[in-house]
């Protein structure tokens, strides 16, 4: 009886210092003391942490460039069409931050316009037509603009749980060298370093889950950005081909 309790207890013992050698305090702890050891688990965590980081930096420019957008996308068209006349419009438009969009589609139109004036019977490209190039070019443009960071955001979204488990399977694969080594197979010596092994796979979802949500909710905002831009360049387009907006 005594023999089975100490057995026991003994067993308890194993299993909670198991326990306390499987959190992340631990994991670092290892790796401070013994770096050339954990070389691939410090490039994996250091990859992890660089790609969060810069996932969370665009995520934060995006979040800013979005609202400011947004604002202008309610305000400059209007600015455009309460103007009196085209020179007034213009005048507005070249008054608007050189970071706007809208203000440098309405330019861009208001210069292919007067270029096309100005040279004439010499133009082989109708008035509507040149234009209407001048438009999409302005439109892919700012269009292009719109993709900064979200490029890095899938890249993240699709790499970072498999980073994670490159360290994973590093760190199990250690895990059985140790156990070889030392022929030991009990909780106390799988468990830790097992634990700390799945622990860069827990960083790696961490890591990808918030570039996954913020790429996909950018894509939405940036689609619909997108859609105020080519409306704004169809009624620019009718603007400057007849002079006067077709409603």
């Amino acid at each position: 009886m005594l023999q089975e309790i100490f057995i026991a207890a003994a067993a308890g013992g194993n299993a909670n210092n198991a326990l306390s050698q499987m959190g992340f305090e631990h994991l670092l702890h290892e790796m401070t003391s013994q770096p050339g050891e954990f070389a691939v688990s410090w490039v994996v965590l250091l990859t992890l942490v660089f790609m969060s980081a810069m996932s969370w930096y665009w995520t934060v420019i995006n979040i800013f460039r979005s609202t400011r957008l947004k604002s202008a996308a309610a305000r400059v068209p209007g600015l455009f069409w309460d103007a009196p006349n085209a020179q007034d419009a213009i005048r507005a438009m070249e008054e608007q931050p050189a970071s706007e969009p809208f203000s440098k589609i309405a330019l861009d139109a208001a210069q292919a316009a007067a270029h096309h004036q100005q040279a004439g019977t010499s133009e082989s490209l109708s008035r509507s037509e040149f234009v209407d190039r001048a438009l999409r070019q302005a439109v892919t443009r700012e269009s292009n603009n719109l993709q900064g960071g979200m490029i890095l955001l899938a890249t993240v979204g699709a790499t970072a749980p498999f980073v994670g488990l490159l360290g994973t399977v590093w760190g199990i694969y250690g895990a059985l060298i140790k156990i070889g080594a030392t022929g030991s197979a009990s909780i106390d010596a799988v468990a830790g370093p097992v634990g700390e092994a799945l622990i860069m796979t827990a960083i790696g979802l961490f890591v990808a889950i918030p570039a996954v949500f913020a790429f996909n909710f950018f894509s939405k905002i940036n689609s619909a950005t997108v859609s105020k831009f080519d409306t704004f360049a169809h009624d620019l387009h009718d603007f400057f081909a007849t002079g006067s907006r077709v409603r």
